[in-house]
């Protein structure tokens, strides 16, 4: 307890809260990646507020509450990151459903560089210089190591957002859902 914390309530807590905060943020719920940011603010708030009936600290610094919350969202973003990896594997190799994903990711590939092409002609490079741009583009997008590269960057941009909000949200928790404990 040398930084104010009763890690056990708060661990306790946490994972107990990160597990469905996690499954929710994932892509197996259609509805739940898009509302990503309230389920891991929510359990991260909510995380605090049961540490703070189980642990009794009295009152609840907001930097002690950050501090739940990122054990919150490390916990809720290794989980998210195992859920979305299990289930891409799962699907390539499983389900035999790797043509429909590198044609998902052809169509991609092919939407974003139009869309580059058509800046890069609008700022005044010429039309050759235009087109070998995106033809080295389009060579490391569709790459083994440029997918993967790409992938795991989303991935990783994603466990950070979690962290960051579930920080956000653990402060947030702690200043409104941790009730102070009056002197008796």
């Amino acid at each position: 307890m040398a930084d104010g914390i009763v890690w056990r309530p708060a661990l306790k807590a946490s994972l107990m809260l990160a597990i469905p905060a996690a499954v929710l943020c994932s892509g197996l719920i259609p509805v739940g990646q898009s509302l990503g940011i309230l389920w891991i603010i929510g359990a991260a708030a909510w995380a605090v507020s049961l540490y703070s009936k189980r642990a009794r600290p009295g009152w609840l610094p907001m930097g002690t509450g950050a501090r739940i919350g990122l054990v919150t969202g490390l916990f809720a973003s290794w989980l998210t990151l195992s859920v979305n990896g299990i289930s891409l594997w799962v699907g390539r190799f499983v389900l035999h459903q790797g043509g429909q994903m590198d044609s998902l990711w052809q169509n991609e590939v092919d939407t974003s560089l139009q869309a580059s092409q058509q800046m890069v002609a609008q700022m005044g490079m010429t039309s050759a210089q235009a087109a070998e741009s995106t033809q080295f583009s389009r060579a490391l997008m569709l790459s083994a190591e440029g997918r993967a590269g790409i992938a795991l960057s989303t991935f990783l941009g994603g466990a950070l957002f979690l962290v960051l909000f579930a920080m956000i949200g653990g402060a947030l928790g702690a200043r409104w859902l941790a009730q102070p404990r009056r002197p008796s």
